[in-house]
C-alpha cells in the first residue's frame, strides 16, 4: 500500500473548509471498517484514507500546519500503521466504561498478542502480529496495533464474494469471534495489495 507523504497532506485552510464533508465520508467508512469482537473489543481495518484522516485531524488539534517537523513526526507515527504489501492492518480497542475496569481488565488481558487471529475461508487462521511497544510487563495499552500477513490464497478468497471472513480471540480472559459483514469484507478486500 502507498505510503502517505506530505505531498499528500491539505493545507490547514483547505482542511478546515472540507473538513465537515471529510468527516462524514470518514466516520462512514470507519464505520464499514469497524468490527465487535465480544463485548469490550472492537477491531478497526486501517487503510491510507483513514490514517491520511487521522494525521490531518493531529494537525489540526496541535495547529502545527506549517511545522515541517510535525507533519513528518505524524507521518513516522501513522504510516507503519498502514496495511503493507499482503497485509490487513487493524487498530485494536479494549474499552471499558470506567479507568478502574480498564486497569483491571488489562491486566487480564496480558498474553493477547498469542491469541488474536484472522480466519478467511476455510484456510489455516493467521495469527496477529502486534506491535509490541503497546504491550507492557505487568498490563497491555488499551489501544493495540496489528496486521496480518496474507498468502495468495487468502488474498484471493478476500476478494470473493460471499466469503466468510471471520476474527477469533481464544484469550482466557476474553473469548469472542466475530463474522465480518459482506460489506466490510467488500472494504477491506483490496487493502492487502
Amino acid at each position: 500500500m502507498q505510503r502517505i507523504s506530505a505531498n499528500d497532506l491539505m493545507s490547514g485552510d483547505e482542511y478546515q473548509a472540507d473538513r465537515p464533508d471529510i468527516r462524514r465520508r470518514i466516520i462512514v467508512k470507519k464505520e464499514r471498517r469497524r468490527v465487535a469482537v465480544g463485548e469490550h473489543c472492537s477491531v478497526h481495518f486501517e487503510c491510507f484514507e483513514t490514517m491520511r484522516y487521522q494525521i490531518h485531524e493531529m494537525l489540526r488539534v496541535e495547529n502545527k500546519w506549517d511545522d515541517a517537523d510535525a507533519i513528518a513526526e505524524e507521518l513516522a507515527a501513522y504510516n507503519p500503521i498502514l496495511p503493507g504489501d499482503g497485509d490487513l492492518s487493524a487498530t485494536v480497542m479494549f474499552e471499558y466504561q470506567s479507568e478502574q475496569e480498564r486497569a483491571v481488565e488489562l491486566v487480564k488481558l496480558l498474553g493477547i498478542e498469542n491469541h488474536l487471529k484472522l480466519v478467511i475461508g476455510d484456510t489455516d487462521p493467521i495469527l496477529a502480529t502486534f506491535d509490541l511497544s503497546q504491550i507492557g510487563k505487568d498490563r497491555i495499552s488499551s489501544v493495540q496495533y496489528i496486521r496480518w500477513s496474507l498468502d495468495d490464497e487468502q488474498r484471493a478468497l478476500l476478494k470473493k464474494d460471499g466469503t466468510v471472513v471471520r476474527l477469533v480471540i481464544d484469550h482466557p480472559s476474553h473469548r469472542a469471534q466475530a463474522v465480518l459483514s459482506e460489506s466490510t469484507r467488500w472494504e477491506i478486500m483490496n487493502d492487502p495489495e
